[in-house]
């Protein structure tokens, strides 16, 4: 093999090289990433399932213990930012996307318990890791943050109907709990109605709208059934919780948390 044909290939070895240890290094904080915002979810729960009496106070310590646990996924991301500079965050996107969507529901999840709504895309930008050379180009008014694919902020953002769904579970034999599966019952429908346009457009979201559509049904089986129960009978709120306890038992759906 001639002088310049071995030197074009050990070229192409060290590129192959470097592109496979990049992928592993993007897989592995994809991994952390994941594990990390699954455990910041199972947190929110632990503590939302908490007695007490003022449920706005429980709702803002949640919130505010996952944003600290939020803080340092962020520091996972910033560790490969350099990975992905230039046009190569689009080359390993597929890489990084399971564990973007991971963070987005528990971000998302977290604002809602804070404000009752949906978590607007440019939220989770102002959250992402600085990204690197287009900043002061033409483009820096949309890439000066970690990019975040749209399809990424969908599929992670419909995740959430599931978690509501469960907080909505969870909180019906509580005091007001009626009350809140309920605006978490609109809420999670709204969601769906809105994201059933961009079906056609956004791969397996047709998948994830399935799950949301059984979550809808679940929160709805839950609390139509508590409306005909007390409404079938004078009940003091005592027992109508028992009930609740009894409905609810049947719609809960047992989850393993991450080790």
């Amino acid at each position: 093999m001639s002088q310049p044909t071995s030197s074009a290939f050990e070229a192409f070895r060290e590129h192959l090289d470097d592109h496979c240890d990049r992928r592993e290094r993007i897989i592995k904080v994809n991994r952390d990433v994941s594990v990390a915002s699954k455990k910041v979810i199972f947190l929110l729960h632990r503590i939302l399932n908490e007695t007490s009496d003022d449920d706005r106070a429980l709702s803002l310590r949640a919130a505010t213990e996952a944003k600290k646990k939020l803080a340092e996924i962020r520091g996972m991301l910033s560790k490969i930012t350099h990975e992905l500079d230039g046009s190569r965050f689009w080359r390993y996107a597929h890489n990084l996307s399971g564990g973007l969507q991971e963070y987005i529901e528990a971000l998302s999840f977290v604002h809602y318990i804070e404000h009752g709504t949906l978590c607007p895309m440019n939220k989770f930008k102002q959250t992402c890791p600085s990204y690197g050379s287009t900043r002061g180009s033409r483009f820096s008014q949309y890439f000066t943050l970690f990019p975040l694919p749209l399809s990424d902020y969908i599929l992670g953002t419909c995740d959430l109907t599931g978690e509501l769904m469960r907080l909505a579970i969870s909180s019906i034999t509580k005091p007001e709990g009626r009350t809140k599966a309920s605006q978490i019952s609109l809420f999670v429908r709204g969601c769906k109605a809105d994201f059933e346009t961009l079906t056609p457009y956004i791969p397996d979201l047709h998948k994830k709208q399935a799950v949301t559509a059984q979550s809808l049904r679940k929160v709805e089986e839950a609390a139509y059934a508590i409306v005909i129960r007390s409404s079938e009978y004078e009940l003091s709120s005592r027992i109508l919780d028992t009930i609740d306890g009894r409905v609810v038992s049947g719609s809960k759906e047992p989850r393993e948390e991450p080790d």
